[in-house]
C-alpha cells in the first residue's frame, strides 16, 4: 500500500503486519481443518493427496512465521514482547473505529 494513503488511513506501517497476521491465523486454520479432513477420508488416495497439502500448508505457515519475525511483526518466542506488538495492533484498530 501506498506510504501517503497509510498516513492518510492513520495505518502507519500496519497494513503489512495486519496482512501477514490474518495469513497466520487463516494458515493454522487451513492446517486444522486438513488434518481433520484425513482423519475422515475413506480412501488411501484421499488420505495421500490430503497428506501433501497438509506439508504444504505446514511450509507456507513455516514461510510467513519467518517472514513476521525478520519484519518484528512476531516474537514467539517472546511473550513481553509480543503482548506490547499486540497492544500497538489493538490500539491503532481503535484508532481506526473512531
Amino acid at each position: 500500500m501506498n506510504e501517503l494513503l497509510k498516513k492518510i488511513m492513520g495505518m502507519g506501517g500496519m497494513t503489512d503486519q495486519v496482512i501477514a497476521t490474518d495469513f497466520l491465523i487463516s494458515t493454522k486454520a487451513g492446517i486444522r481443518n486438513i488434518a481433520f479432513a484425513i482423519t475422515e477420508a475413506s480412501t488411501p488416495s484421499v488420505k495421500q493427496v490430503l497428506r501433501e497439502q497438509l506439508r504444504h500448508a505446514v511450509e507456507t505457515h513455516e514461510n510467513i512465521t519467518n517472514f513476521m519475525i525478520d519484519k518484528g511483526f512476531y516474537y514467539p518466542s517472546d511473550l513481553r514482547e509480543q503482548l506490547q506488538t499486540d497492544l500497538q495492533i489493538t490500539q491503532t484498530a481503535m484508532k481506526l473505529t473512531e
